[in-house]
């Protein structure tokens, strides 16, 4: 008797199947899910962190702001303001569905996902928080208030988002990592700039809570302003 690969087709899906092979399946789905879900979240890890990387670079370019001051005073806070000016004008228009170049590019690779869809505001409370340091406070005040945004706040994130598995509650998310690095950049540099380790010392903790604090872009605004109060009034 000659069977056809239909017969043997049939035979085999009436077969009874162990629980076994029934485990080696599931089991095979779930590595599979697993692992097409650790990938999704690894690359969703080096996206956010490119975008990270991006965004600290333009942070610590700030860094520069006080020598800028120290040489062409004027036309530095003059470009600062048209800076601001143009980027919010730039940010309402591509709210509306029209791009600005450069800007609106800049803007849409540095947002973060909070910021999807939304104005985004870092920029401006940057700009906001050197122009008060700049304009109120003395040259030597204003620098550290200057560079411990530029340097103690960029490093701190950028640190934070690599290394920061250990979280501080209460804090919207900040690390230990993160606020360890924002109190010895600002200690070290308010140290080199002022010839003061207590004023280092003061300064670091100061810009450390301020950074603790779950303010989102508004600490751009306060530590420059806190650093350079805490200079030019104490010491």
């Amino acid at each position: 008797m000659v069977h056809t690969t239909s017969d043997m087709n049939n035979a085999f899906a009436g077969a009874p199947v162990s629980l076994s092979e029934v485990h080696a399946v599931d089991t095979g789905l779930c590595k599979e899910h697993v692992m097409y879900r650790r990938g999704i979240l690894i690359r969703s890890r080096i996206i956010s962190l490119r975008k990270e990387l991006f965004r600290k670079s333009i942070h610590l370019c700030t860094a520069f702001v006080p020598l800028m001051l120290h040489y062409l005073y004027g036309l530095t806070i003059a470009g600062l303001f048209a800076v601001l000016a143009v980027y919010i004008v730039s940010e309402i228009l591509r709210m509306h569905g029209k791009n600005v170049p450069i800007f609106s590019a800049v803007t849409e690779a540095a947002a973060r996902k909070r910021d999807e869809n939304r104005f985004v505001l870092g920029p401006v409370t940057l700009c906001c928080g050197v122009l008060v340091s700049a304009l109120f406070f003395n040259e030597t005040a204003a620098a550290v208030g200057i560079i411990g945004l530029a340097a103690g706040d960029g490093l701190a994130s950028l640190f934070g988002k690599m290394f920061g598995e250990v979280k501080i509650p209460f804090t919207g998310g900040k690390s230990v990592v993160g606020s360890l690095s924002c109190f010895g950049v600002i200690f070290l540099l308010t140290s080199l700039i002022t010839g003061n380790a207590a004023a280092g010392l003061l300064c670091g903790f100061a810009g450390m809570f301020v950074e603790m604090l779950p303010l989102k872009d508004f600490d751009n605004l306060l530590i420059p302003v806190v650093l350079s109060a805490l200079v030019q009034f104490c010491f």
